[in-house]
């Protein structure tokens, strides 16, 4: 796609230019058309030229300052903008109608042309006008007020060698104590304190064998006084053979 090379507010101001141009022209031409009965010695008064300048020049104008100025938002502004906008706008496209279709009247142009000759002028300038409202709506930026910049207050310092040290108490160090670790007492040690509860009076080979385990497990989980000389792993004891009288 081809990119223009002159953007749409420039051809708007070409416009507005063109139109306002051929319109002044147009009324201050209309201002020398002299009166059915004026003297062959007749001019136009300055006041007549000047008004028929300041219609097209005050409706670009009024364009300009619509289309500028960051108005603020609201109904009342609003009003403000295009209450004043619209009475300038008719006022100088109905002056310059009529001017520009009484001179070609008098350059003796038929009816038609006559009339519809100035609405090719006025519509030109309506189209320009509102090319450059809409374009300003896209190029305007609300004006944010600037902040003030606050400083922050410079806390002042202090020399480390002014600033006596506070002593910090020594506390002392806690120690944990230990817990013991309490081991889960093995099955078999429940079966040997079974069977020996039940077999109060018997030896360690009877309790393991009531207990399922065998005797070295059973006296490893009996108490000392339990193991008694009937067991067949306790020591025997030495016989002394019996001395013959002499």
């Amino acid at each position: 796609m081809r990119k223009p090379t002159v953007s749409g507010r420039v051809w708007a101001y070409i416009g507005a230019a063109l139109g306002g141009t051929v319109s002044i022209a147009a009324n201050v031409a209309h201002s020398y058309v002299p009166p059915a009965d004026a003297p062959a010695a007749w001019t136009p008064q300055t006041g007549a030229v000047v008004g028929a300048i300041f219609w097209p020049v005050a409706l670009f104008v009024v364009t300009e300052i619509l289309a500028r100025v960051v108005w603020p938002s609201g109904k009342g502004w609003m009003a403000i903008r295009f209450g004043g906008l619209l009475p300038v706008a008719l006022v100088a496209a109905l002056v310059s109608y009529k001017h520009l279709a009484g001179l070609l009247r008098f350059y003796g142009e038929d009816a038609v042309t006559a009339h519809l000759g100035p609405l090719a002028v006025d519509g030109l300038m309506v189209m320009a006008t509102g090319a450059l409202l809409a374009t300003a709506r896209r190029t305007t930026e609300p004006i944010v007020p600037a902040v003030a910049k606050v400083t922050a207050p410079v806390a002042s310092t202090v020399p480390v060698s002014a600033v006596a040290p506070v002593p910090v108490a020594a506390v002392p160090e806690v120690k944990k104590t230990a817990t013991p670790r309490v081991m889960p007492r093995p099955a078999s040690a429940e079966n040997v304190a079974k069977a020996a509860a039940k077999l109060p009076g018997a030896t360690i080979a009877e309790i393991a064998a009531r207990a399922g385990v065998s005797v070295s497990t059973a006296r490893r989980h009996l108490p000392a006084q339990r193991v008694t000389d009937a067991s067949p792993f306790a020591p025997v004891a030495a016989e002394t053979p019996a001395l013959a009288a002499a």
